[in-house]
C-alpha cells in the first residue's frame, strides 16, 4: 500500500472514530482544549492570528475568534485557491465577514476583507485529522498548509484536536511540515 493509500484509510478511521464518539464528550473536551489555549503565551503574545473555521466534529474555533475580536487581535481567516493550491488569508472583523465556500466551508468574502501578507501572521492555527508527537499531521489531502507552511517556516502554528487524533505512526512525506504546538484536552504537547 503506498503513502496516498495509507493516508487515505487512516483519514477514514479517524473520521468513523470521531462520528462514534457522543457529543457531549466532544463539548466537554472543546471546553478543556480552549482553556489551555487561551493559556498559551503565544496566543497571549500574538497579534495577528490565522484561524481556519471549524467544522463538523472538528474543534471548535468560532469562540476563539471571539475572544480574539473581544481582545483585539487581528483575526484572519484562510481562503482557498484551488487553482494554484495555495492559501491566503484576509483579516476578518466579524462573523459577518465569512461567505459559504465549496466543501462546506466558511471562508472570508474578499470583498469584504483586507487580504495580509503573509509575514503578517504571528500565529496560526493548523487543522488536521491525525497528528503524531513530533508535530506531523495529516490534514485532509489538499496539501495546501504544507505548501503555506513550508513558504512561511517562522510562524508559531499550533493544533488542536482530540485525543483519539494522537498516532504513534504517521506516513510522513518530504514535503510534510510539522506543527509547534498540539493541544488536547489533556494538556499541551511541544514538539
Amino acid at each position: 500500500m503506498g503513502q496516498k493509500e495509507r493516508k487515505g484509510e487512516l483519514r477514514a478511521n479517524v473520521k468513523e472514530r470521531l462520528n462514534a464518539v457522543e457529543q457531549e464528550v466532544l463539548t466537554l473536551n472543546v471546553g478543556k482544549i480552549h482553556e489551555h489555549f487561551f493559556a498559551l503565551k503565544e496566543w497571549q503574545k500574538a497579534k495577528t492570528i490565522g484561524v481556519t473555521i471549524s467544522v463538523g466534529r472538528e474543534v471548535d474555533t468560532y469562540a476563539i475568534l471571539k475572544k480574539g475580536f473581544e481582545m483585539g487581535k487581528v483575526m484572519a481567516a484562510p481562503k482557498c485557491d484551488p487553482q494554484t493550491r495555495t492559501l491566503s488569508f484576509y483579516e476578518i472583523a466579524s462573523l459577518s465577514d465569512l461567505e459559504d465556500s465549496f466543501y462546506g466551508l466558511k471562508e472570508p468574502d474578499p470583498n469584504k476583507c483586507r487580504l495580509l501578507k503573509d509575514d503578517e501572521l504571528d500565529f496560526l492555527l493548523v487543522p488536521g485529522l491525525l497528528f503524531n508527537a513530533k508535530g506531523y499531521r495529516i490534514g485532509y489531502g489538499g496539501g495546501y498548509y504544507d505548501r503555506f507552511l513550508n513558504k512561511n517556516r517562522t510562524i508559531d502554528t499550533c493544533s488542536l484536536c482530540h485525543p483519539l487524533q494522537l498516532s504513534q505512526e504517521l506516513p510522513i512525506e518530504s514535503h510534510d511540515y510539522p506543527v509547534d504546538i498540539i493541544i488536547t484536552s489533556e494538556g499541551i504537547f511541544r514538539t
